[in-house]
C-alpha cells in the first residue's frame, strides 16, 4: 500500500484501474474486454487505429445539461478543454453559452452554427484583428484582460459605431491549491485586474467615463484542477466586495473545478460546486437578481475521454525499471511534462485484472521526458502489441496535441448507443506537407 501526495485514503497499486475514472458507461463485452458506450474499444482500435481518442457522447451532454442545471442557461463551456463542432454542437443543444479565447475557437463555434451573442471573447492578448472580428459577428461579451485592450476596444467601438458588452477580470488575489501554471487569481498573475491593488477599479472608472463600452458584469477565475471549494468561496467574497457596489446584472467566477485522474482521488460534483460559489456569493451581499454563472471545461469532458495505445517495445532495465512505449505520448498528452499530472493505465482486453506488474509507460518521441505515466501498474501478461488506456483524458489531450517530431494527431471518435461516429481525423503526412510553401 502506498500513498499519493494529497490523499487521505491508501492507495493499493496492485488493484485493478478504478472504475470511477472510466466513462459512466463503459462496460465489458463477452471476453471481459472494455466497452464504451456499447462498442468494443478494441474494434475502435481495429478500424481507426492507435492513438485513438474516444469520447462517451452521452456523458458529455449529461455534464453539459448537469451544468445548465445547476448555473442557468448563463454557464459556458470552456472551449479550451476540448473543441470541435462536435463538441460545439452538443454544448450549444444543451442550452450552454460558449467561452472562446482566439479566433479558431470562435471560428469552431460559428461552424458549428452557434449564435454569436451566445459567446464570450476571453484572452490576456486579444489582437485587433481578433477584436475587429468579435465586434463584426456580434459576439455577445468580450472580457477585457488589460489597460491596452480597453484602448484597442475604444478606438475600434468609435471607428465602427459597435458598443461592445464587456466584463472586466479581476484578479481576486487567491491562491488556488492546484499546480503553479494553472493558478491564475494569485497576484502576480499575467490576467486580469488586481482588485487590491486598484487596478480593476480604475479600468471600471476608464470605461464608465467614455462610454464607447457596455459594461455589464465582472469576471473572475482562480485556476485549474481546484479540489477545494472553500478555494472559491475565498475568491468568491473578494469579488463581491468589488462587484456589489458596481451596480452590474452579471458575475462569472470562471471555471476550474478539479477531476479525479488517479486512484485515490475525488472531485466535487458541479451542482456542489455551483451551490457553494452561489450561496457564497449571496452570503457576501450579492443580490438574488445578479446573473451569476461560471465556465466549466474539464468537469464537462474529463471523464468522457479515453486515450487508447498500442505497445511497440517493452524494455526491462534489471534493479531500475521497466519501460513500455506506445505509439502515442506528449504530442497527444502533454500534461504529464507541462505538470507533472498523474494517469492511470490499463489492458483494453482486461480492464478489471489485477496490475501487479510495475512499468514507466513512455511515448515514441525523441524525448527522455516524454512520459505519460510515471508509475504505472499493468498486468503481468503485457505483451507488445497490447492495447493499453489512459482514462479521464477528455480534457487539455487532443486541445493540447501538437505534431513534435511531425506526428499527426490522432482520431477522435465519439461512441454511445452501440454506434461510433469519427468527429475528427487521423492527421496524415500530407495534411503537415500542406502547409509547407
Amino acid at each position: 500500500m502506498s500513498y499519493r501526495a494529497g490523499m487521505e485514503n491508501p492507495v493499493d497499486p496492485v488493484a485493478p484501474v478504478p472504475w470511477s475514472l472510466l466513462p459512466p458507461n463503459a462496460g465489458l463485452n463477452d471476453e471481459g474486454g472494455l466497452t464504451v458506450g456499447g462498442v468494443s474499444v478494441a474494434e475502435l482500435a481495429a478500424q481507426f487505429g492507435t492513438p485513438v481518442f474516444i469520447y462517451d457522447e452521452a456523458h458529455l451532454r449529461a455534464r453539459c445539461e448537469e451544468a445548465v442545471a445547476a448555473f442557468g442557461p448563463g454557464v459556458a463551456f470552456a472551449s479550451k478543454s476540448f473543441w470541435c463542432v462536435a463538441m460545439a454542437k452538443i454544448a450549444s443543444a444543451a442550452g450552454m453559452s460558449i467561452d472562446v479565447s482566439t479566433s479558431g475557437e470562435m471560428a469552431v463555434a460559428l461552424a458549428a452554427g452557434i449564435d454569436p451573442e451566445r459567446l464570450r471573447f476571453h484572452g490576456n492578448n486579444k489582437s485587433v484583428a481578433e477584436l475587429a472580428a468579435a465586434l463584426e459577428v456580434g459576439v455577445g461579451r468580450i472580457i477585457i484582460d488589460s489597460a491596452d485592450e480597453i484602448a484597442r476596444l475604444e478606438t475600434l467601438a468609435a471607428a465602427t459605431g459597435v458598443t461592445p458588452k464587456v466584463w472586466i477580470r479581476v484578479t481576486p488575489g487567491v491562491h488556488a491549491h492546484t499546480h503553479a501554471f494553472v493558478q491564475t487569481g494569485q497576484e502576480d498573475s499575467k490576467f486580469g485586474f488586481s482588485v487590491a491593488s486598484g487596478a480593476a477599479a480604475a479600468a471600471v472608472a476608464e470605461i464608465q467615463t467614455t462610454g464607447l463600452l457596455n459594461l455589464v458584469g465582472i469576471h473572475a477565475h482562480i485556476g485549474s484542477q481546484v479540489f477545494n471549494l472553500e478555494n472559491f468561496a475565498q475568491a468568491a467574497s473578494v469579488v463581491a466586495a468589488f462587484f456589489t457596489p458596481l451596480g452590474l446584472a452579471e458575475l462569472c467566477l470562471g471555471g476550474g473545478l478539479g477531476e479525479a485522474y488517479v486512484a485515490g482521488e475525488s472531485a466535487p460534483s458541479i451542482a456542489a460546486w455551483a451551490a457553494s460559489t452561489i450561496d457564497a456569493l449571496h452570503d457576501a451581499g450579492v443580490a438574488p437578481d445578479v446573473e451569476i454563472t461560471a465556465e466549466p471545461g474539464r468537469s464537462i469532458v474529463a471523464r468522457a475521454g479515453i486515450t487508447v495505445y498500442t505497445v511497440g517495445t517493452i524494455k526491462n532495465l534489471p534493479g531500475l525499471r521497466t519501460y513500455a512505449a506506445v505509439d502515442g505520448g506528449m504530442s497527444d498528452n502533454p500534461r504529464p511534462v507541462l505538470y507533472g499530472s498523474g494517469y492511470e493505465t490499463f489492458l483494453v482486453r482486461a480492464p478489471k485484472a489485477e496490475r501487479p506488474r510495475s512499468i514507466r509507460l513512455v511515448g515514441k518521441h525523441c524525448e527522455s521526458g516524454d512520459v505519460l505515466v510515471e508509475s504505472g501498474w499493468v498486468p503481468d501478461d503485457l505483451h507488445v502489441g497490447d492495447l493499453l488506456a489512459t482514462p479521464v483524458t477528455g480534457a487539455y489531450g487532443y486541445s493540447m496535441a501538437s505534431n513534435y517530431n511531425r506526428v499527426g494527431r490522432p482520431p477522435v471518435v465519439f461512441v454511445e448507443n452501440g454506434s461510433a461516429r469519427l468527429v475528427l481525423r487521423r492527421e496524415t503526412d500530407q495534411d503537415l506537407l500542406a502547409l509547407e510553401v
